[in-house]
C-alpha cells in the first residue's frame, strides 16, 4: 500500500505518518527514510525532535537526501518504507553541491522517477509532503519554480498512491482511499 501524506508545516504529519507505517508494516521491517540536510541548528533540533519521537517504534533509519529509490538497495524491498519528506528531497535534488546554486532542471524528473520506484518496488510507502502551493501570493521565480515542482511531484505520487492524506489544522481529511483497520 501507498499513502500520501500532506499538510501545513509542523502540522503533526510526521507523527501521523509513522502510526501509518508502523501499522502498515504488521510488526515487520519498517524504515524511516530521513531526507534533510541539516544547515542550521533549527534544523538539527528538528532531526533530534523526529529521532526522540520515533525512539520505541522499531524504525531503522536510513538518511537518503538524493537518489531515493537507492532505498530499494539500502534495505530489504519487501518492508514499509516512511519517507520524510519529499520536500526536503527535492530541495535537496534540485540544488546539489556540483551545481555551484545553480537549480539542477532534471531534478524533478529525477525525483519522480525516484519516488515512483520505489512507491512501486517496497511492501509499503508512506510519503510526507508540505502542501506549500496553495496561497495566494506570488513568490519570486526561484520560489514559484520550487512550488509547482513540489506540486508536480505530489500530483504523480497522489496518482499512484492508494490512499491521499490531508492533515489540516488537526483535522485528517481522507481525498482517496483509507486505512486498514
Amino acid at each position: 500500500m501507498n499513502v500520501l501524506l500532506s499538510g501545513g508545516c509542523k502540522n503533526g504529519k510526521t507523527g501521523f505518518a509513522q502510526d501509518i507505517a508502523v501499522l502498515l508494516s504488521g510488526g515487520e521491517k519498517h524504515y524511516y527514510v530521513a531526507t534533510m540536510i541539516p544547515y542550521d541548528s533549527e534544523d538539527r533540533a528538528r532531526i533530534k525532535r523526529h529521532i526522540d519521537d520515533r525512539a520505541g517504534m522499531g524504525f531503522s533509519t536510513l538518511e537518503v537526501p538524493r537518489d531515493i529509490a537507492s532505498c530499494l538497495t539500502l534495505a530489504k524491498p519487501d518492508a514499509t518504507f516512511l519517507v520524510d519528506s519529499v520536500t526536503a528531497l527535492l530541495l535537496n535534488e534540485l540544488f546539489p553541491a556540483t551545481h555551484n546554486g545553480d537549480a539542477d532542471p532534471d531534478a524533478v524528473n529525477r525525483c519522480r522517477d525516484g519516488l515512483l520506484k520505489l512507491a512501486a518496488g517496497a511492501k509499503n510507502a508512506v510519503f510526507v509532503t508540505d502542501y506549500l502551493y496553495s496561497d495566494a501570493i506570488r513568490y519570486d521565480g526561484f520560489t514559484e519554480n520550487y512550488r509547482a515542482s513540489l506540486a508536480a511531484l505530489d500530483q504523480a505520487l497522489a496518482e499512484i498512491c492508494d490512499v491521499v492524506i490531508e492533515l489540516c489544522a488537526g483535522n485528517v481529511i481522507f481525498h482517496k482511499g483509507g486505512l486498514p483497520e
